[in-house]
């Protein structure tokens, strides 16, 4: 019986190639079954970019395609492929890398393929490397610590439809606003309302072409870029 191939979930973080942790620079250097996740609508993969200054030359790079969607029938046929296409690999004996950005288990598609493999195969080896997340990578490119001495920092998503989200915000010291690009003027429009407004610093596609920080959310433009953040302060 072939050995299961072991799979390596890396993050690559937000965008600049040099932000790839060693170990996932060496890892990516011994694999030679790379799969990169992908909008379906688009013929790239963001991820994929990050790695190709770390990748031998030759080493072919498989997209796998999620689509942009709520539909659960169209997720769950979607990561059911994935997981098929990957577990093919793995079950021949052969490591396979998924690469995703920021971290493999916050807010990534790595953490829903994860379970449809170990499904699969139950017996799959599994390395997770960390990622350094949009989120660090922001307050660097601020210079604002995003939590001191004994504040809390709520790591929350933009795309809120039950109201969690203002609740959430009214309880934190500090916060982070991940997806800000869905429903950004709703958001806007809630931070004012809560008084945090003047303590919101926008983001945007932090090492890709475009890159921005906007101290004054105001001067934020009204449909951000997907890659798109918010850090808040209740106190500067």
């Amino acid at each position: 019986m072939t050995a299961l191939g072991t799979l390596y979930g890396l993050g690559v973080g937000p965008g600049d190639p040099e932000l790839l942790t060693l170990k996932a620079a060496r890892i990516l250097q011994q694999t030679a079954d790379i799969f990169a996740a992908s909008s379906s609508k688009n013929d790239y993969s963001i991820a994929e970019a990050i790695i190709a200054p770390h990748l031998p030359e030759g080493t072919a790079v498989t997209r796998l395609g999620f689509p942009m969607t709520r539909d659960p029938a169209a997720l769950a046929q979607a990561w059911e492929a994935n997981a098929a296409a990957m577990a093919a690999v793995l079950a021949a004996g052969r490591d396979a890398a998924f690469v995703t950005l920021g971290d493999p288990l916050l807010y990534s598609t790595f953490g829903y393929v994860l379970p449809l493999l170990r499904r699969r195969l139950p017996e799959l080896p599994v390395v997770i490397v960390p990622g350094i997340t949009s989120f660090q990578a922001a307050a660097a490119a601020t210079g604002q610590p995003l939590a001191e001495a004994g504040q809390n920092l709520l790591v929350a998503s933009g795309i809120d439809g039950d109201g969690r989200l203002e609740k959430a915000l009214e309880a934190a010291d500090n916060a982070v606003i991940l997806k800000a690009y869905r429903n950004f003027p709703r958001l806007r429009e809630l931070l004012r309302r809560l008084g945090l407004a003047g303590g919101a610093t926008f983001v945007t596609r932090l090492g890709h072409a475009g890159e921005a920080v906007i101290p004054d959310i105001e001067a934020a433009p009204e449909k951000p870029h997907y890659l798109s953040l918010c850090l808040i302060k209740r106190r500067r």
